[in-house]
């Protein structure tokens, strides 16, 4: 029988040390669908824009569980009653709030699966270790789903202010050197408190929630929407769509166990059994890769040249505008790359493109960031705030793109 000691600490670059609080939680993270996020890339295709970026949902989900440990602490001694057996519930949701994530996050979720949201299948592993565990993770999975009667716990897991966005915001910031990044989560969480069951900042914590908004919105425009990365991931997306049409015309493709089974099977919620869930288990960054380099000498034109792309990062021309682009100018080249290599539209349509991308810092119609003054009263950021861009914050910006390939491919 495998014995180790419980009471290990991981070395983490952005807070020191991080411990783990108990022997469960060591259990859950040494369990194999939690050490499955080692080889999930925290920020999809980024890397080739950041070359740094090869972080991991590992070291983001300790990261959380890190900050959800200062929370704990913060709203005790605030005197907020938080019960042992719901302190760990809290750590547990938000260590395993990401385990659904597929290969380089969210690609899959867009090409080879139905309509299945990592939220999703993050519930259906939750229930799977909730019976191994013999029904630990019941009061975990309330407050994942939001359906606990204490709302701030809920608020915790998610919300405008998390744990999740805390930890990510920095960590990436971290990893790619986008200094704007930067945000100050310790600061927040020690202004934490909870008024009539709602989460709250304290007063004194209001400007850095207001750098923690613009942090927000300029990590998206510099980095989860730069427009590479936006190409590269959609060029991921569109390759896997290929594979699975390819399978679905009978073709061979040379891919692991766990890929072939999402590229020949149709997967939704609906028959998204154990079965399934064990399948995807298996897959991770780490498949798509290795058929990626298959793939760059199939002979089918599409996949090959897709696969190439990504893999040498020789990726299509991408132009973001202001204003929606003309259909025309979609057709021009759609019209000259079928010229040119002789393939038809369909084909063609995998290389050109357009769509569009929206950025909204902070939402004043859904949960919102309150601020308790000193007076008592509370009051939403954006009213609390002498910051005038703050009502801009929550307005969503829109910018179009239209991907097409350059001149040699």
């Amino acid at each position: 029988m495998k014995t180790s000691n419980k009471l290990k600490i991981f070395n983490d670059p952005i807070y020191g040390f991080i411990t783990i609080p108990n022997a469960l939680i060591f259990d859950l993270i040494e369990h194999r669908y939690f050490q499955r996020l080692r080889r999930i890339s925290q920020m999809g295709m980024s890397y080739l824009v950041y070359p740094g970026a090869h972080h991991t949902r590992f070291h983001h989900a300790l990261g959380c569980m890190h900050l959800m440990q200062k929370a704990v602490n913060v709203l005790r001694f605030k005197g907020v009653s938080i019960s042992e057996d719901e302190e760990n519930a809290l750590y547990i949701a938000i260590l395993l709030h990401d385990i659904g994530h597929g290969p380089f996050s969210h690609a899959m979720e867009h090409s080879i699966v139905n309509g299945v949201s990592h939220e999703a299948i993050s519930l259906r592993f939750m229930e799977k270790l909730n019976a191994e565990f013999n029904s630990s993770l019941t009061l975990s999975i309330q407050i994942f789903k939001g359906e606990y009667h204490r709302k701030f716990m809920c608020q915790l897991i998610s919300s405008q202010l998390d744990m999740d966005r805390a930890d990510y915001l920095k960590r990436d910031s971290f990893y790619t050197g986008v200094a704007e990044g930067n945000i100050n989560s310790e600061r927040i969480i020690t202004m934490l408190n909870v008024v009539d069951d709602e989460l709250v900042i304290e007063e004194k914590g209001i400007y850095s929630v207001e750098k923690f908004l613009v942090a927000r919105r300029l990590m998206y425009w510099q980095v989860y929407l730069h427009k590479t990365s936006l190409v590269a991931e959609q060029l991921l997306t569109r390759m896997l769509k290929r594979a699975k049409e390819l399978v679905n015309n009978g073709v061979e493709l040379k891919a692991s166990r766990a890929l072939s089974y999402f590229l020949n099977n149709e997967v939704s919620l609906d028959n998204f059994n154990d079965d399934t869930l064990e399948i995807f288990s298996k897959l991770d960054d780490y498949d798509i890769i290795s058929a990626m380099k298959e793939w760059q000498t199939h002979e089918d034109f599409v996949l090959r040249n897709l696969s190439d792309m990504i893999i040498n990062r020789d990726l299509l021309k991408i132009k973001l505008k202001n204003k929606k682009i003309k259909k025309e100018e979609l057709q021009k080249h759609t019209e000259a790359l079928i010229n040119k290599y002789k393939i038809t539209k369909h084909e063609a349509d995998y290389f050109v493109f357009m769509g569009d991308i929206s950025n909204q810092a902070y939402q004043l119609k859904n949960q919102h960031i309150n601020i308790l003054l000193k007076t008592g009263k509370i009051e939403d950021i954006v009213k609390a705030s002498d910051q005038l861009n703050l009502k801009a914050l929550s307005k969503t910006v829109t910018k179009y793109y239209i991907c097409y390939p350059k001149d040699k491919m």
